[in-house]
């Protein structure tokens, strides 16, 4: 829960809820604060019902009416500076590569949504909430979603960004990610109520998937996944159903092999990635023996985050090489690279090593810190993803710095919102919605959450007028980003 709410769900009235507060941990090891019946907190496992679950939820209802979400509210001593926000994350961040940063995000309010968490954490930490903490994404907006292959080449569609992890209450995902459908529905120049329809079938669906894990055995929601294919199928835009049924083929077709061909070379017989500045580069200022030693360093570290069989099989892997690469729009300027590995001839394997900072929401929530913010990252991927790469791992480097470690692809796909019709758009925040419901009930009761939402659309409709409002607020700060970029207060560069 929020540290501004701490204490509050203590005040309940006991005559109109009939519970008392108590601080619980949930089977993700999350402690949160909510009222239990005291009654239900001493009984065995074996006796405690679905429907006082749902009732504990229920019971939410009285520090946080359901409707009371629609507002979007200003902290009493006014709202922080959107661009002061903006420019105090980029502390520690490569300054050289800021102009990218701020070039991707006054391109639109969309983009600067993408690039804006920092801004909403701070609003999302005055507005009302259940104080029901569980694992977030953090960052969760409709391009965080997309296909992957998992381990058992199972193609699922889930959430792929895990940067901003932090146990906080659940409403706050399902908020930032019904915003960016408004304002992504914007930029796609949908009419209103095509923008707002989204967000509602969003809240919508992540009720009745909510409601249907919190029916299931506590195995069969962990063993549940969304498979992409059968998503595919189920939509009724017979042209977009072809287009994703050939993207799905490319992607799955795509080897590392391929990847080597796309973004390295041999050069005076040795491989190396191939420099595309000022996104693809090779740092000059070390020293090649430095670079190897800290490499050295990091893969042991790294090493001991895997399990014991996926040791084995790094194991079998030698560095060959390693650059910098500029991704995204949040993430522009922290340490992100390549890391180029051969087993042997023409078996090669590209990771992507990404700094782990800390989270945009652990200012605003209590909770003890993981050992590392890469330990952080991981824990909150493993947790909340149906699978995860294989490669996944963290460490410390030897200079201090938090990394983590994955494949820099495998069978990736991401949405093409650009071409979305408004009927496309409602599809895509379904499947979301669902997803987004798998990935809490994981971490958190799922039985309580629906008692909470019910089963009318009061929920639905408040998180719809939050989403509207909230666009409406991230159009007013990409104006004041543009603004100070006009005013020479930020350097841009433009790579698009």
């Amino acid at each position: 829960m929020t540290k501004k709410d701490e204490g509050t769900l203590e005040h309940l009235k006991a005559e109109k809820s009939g519970v008392h507060s108590h601080t619980v941990t949930s089977g993700g090891g999350i402690h949160s604060k909510f009222p239990i019946d005291a009654a239900f907190l001493g009984k065995p496992a074996h006796l405690r019902t679905r429907n006082d679950r749902y009732e504990l939820g229920r019971a939410l209802r009285e520090h946080c009416p359901r409707a009371e979400h629609a507002e979007f509210k200003v902290a009493r001593k006014g709202r922080p500076d959107p661009v002061q926000l903006i420019m105090a994350s980029n502390q520690g961040r490569l300054e050289k590569l800021l102009p990218i940063r701020y070039g991707r995000m006054i391109v639109s309010p969309f983009a600067h949504f993408r690039g804006a968490a920092t801004i909403m954490a701070s609003d999302l930490s005055v507005q009302p909430a259940t104080g029901y903490a569980l694992q977030a994404c953090g960052d969760c907006h409709l391009l965080n979603f997309g296909a992957f292959a998992t381990p058992e080449r199972r193609i699922v569609f889930d959430i792929n960004d895990f940067d901003e992890t932090f146990p906080a209450p659940w409403e706050w995902d399902l908020k930032r990610l019904a915003a960016s459908f408004v304002i992504a529905s914007r930029h796609n120049g949908f009419r209103a109520a095509d923008c707002v329809a989204p967000a509602f079938e969003l809240a919508q669906s992540y009720r009745n998937k909510m409601r249907e894990y919190a029916e299931m055995p506590a195995l069969e929601a962990w063993y549940s996944f969304l498979d992409y294919q059968q998503l595919i199928e189920m939509g009724e835009d017979e042209r977009l159903k072809k287009r994703r049924r050939r993207m799905l083929e490319k992607a799955m077709a795509r080897t590392h092999q391929d990847e080597f061909i796309r973004i390295a070379h041999v050069e005076d017989g040795k491989p190396r990635i191939k420099d595309e500045p000022p996104l693809v580069y090779h740092e000059t200022d070390q020293k090649s023996a430095d670079l190897y030693e800290r490499v050295e360093h990091t893969m042991i570290e790294y090493r001991k985050s895997l399990s014991p069989e996926r040791r084995v099989l790094i194991d079998r892997y030698e560095f060959v090489d390693a650059a910098m690469k500029v991704v995204g729009v949040g993430s522009v300027g922290t340490y992100c690279a390549i890391a180029l590995f051969f087993a042997a001839e023409n078996d090669p394997l590209f990771l992507q090593v990404k700094e782990a900072r800390t989270s945009v929401l652990e200012p605003y929530v209590d909770h003890p810190p993981f050992a590392s913010q890469g330990e952080r990252v991981v824990f909150g991927q493993k947790l909340m993803q149906a699978a995860s790469d294989m490669f996944l791992g963290h460490a410390v480097g030897k200079l201090g710095r938090h990394i983590y470690i994955r494949q820099l692809r495998d069978v990736k796909i991401k949405p093409m919102i650009e071409i979305f019709a408004p009927e496309n758009m409602v599809g895509f925040a379904q499947a979301c919605g669902w997803a987004l419901a798998r990935a809490h009930a994981r971490s958190g009761d799922a039985a309580v959450i629906a008692g909470y939402i019910g089963k009318n659309a009061v929920f639905a409709r408040a998180i719809a007028q939050f989403a509207t409002r909230y666009a409406d607020q991230n159009e007013l700060d990409h104006a004041a980003l543009i603004e100070a970029v006009r005013d020479l207060r930020l350097d841009v560069y433009s790579d698009i």
